[in-house]
């Protein structure tokens, strides 16, 4: 018998890993509703960042439904969402991988003028400034992967499963997205 989806799965990797995607495809596998740090939390239109003290208020009240899937947790307010995530999905990948589709998704957010962030628009422009995306890759990826294993190291924080390739993520999530099994996860016991 398969292990039922978790309930509340924050979804950790670094810029460009494809945790938005994970997210909204484990909320179609596990019935869950599923929300964007950039979207939700971060980013007010004009690219104006939500203040910090309104973000903290949010993520308090994600955390707070029975369900959700979060593609990820800014440092800032990562301990509310940690306190209540039934499990923890690492996307951990290579970075050529990670910056090859963040280099793609930016190129193609620019020539579509896709709206993103609560309707900003990604620009060249943009895209060439101290701000860019991709250079936030670059400054944020050795942190990312610090967080990444602090978590992992820390027997206080929920279980976790660790993907190293998007081929990994695809078959566990056509199985139905099922929770490890609690012997193979030195981590704290779930809630019921």
């Amino acid at each position: 018998m398969t292990a039922a989806p978790a309930r509340r799965v924050l979804f950790h990797g670094v810029t460009g890993s494809g945790k938005t995607s994970a997210a909204q495809a484990y909320a179609a596998v596990a019935g869950v509703p599923a929300f964007s740090a950039d979207d939700d939390l971060g980013w007010l239109p004009g690219w104006s960042g939500r203040p910090i003290e309104d973000q903290y208020g949010i993520a308090a009240g994600i955390a707070a439904q029975d369900r959700w899937a979060l593609d990820s947790a800014y440092s800032s307010w990562r301990d509310i969402i940690l306190a209540r995530a039934e499990l923890i999905v690492f996307l951990d990948y290579p970075r050529w991988l990670s910056l090859g589709r963040l280099t793609r998704r930016t190129i193609r957010r620019i020539i579509r003028r896709d709206l993103v962030c609560n309707g900003n628009i990604e620009t060249l422009r943009r895209a060439l400034t101290k701000d860019s995306i991709i250079l936030w890759h670059f400054r944020s990826f050795a942190s990312k992967r610090e967080a990444i294993e602090r978590i992992r190291a820390d027997a206080s924080m929920p279980p976790a499963l660790s993907f190293g390739r998007p081929r990994e993520l695809a078959v566990w999530l056509a199985a139905g997205a099922p929770r490890p099994p609690l012997s193979n996860v030195s981590r704290r016991d779930n809630e019921a």
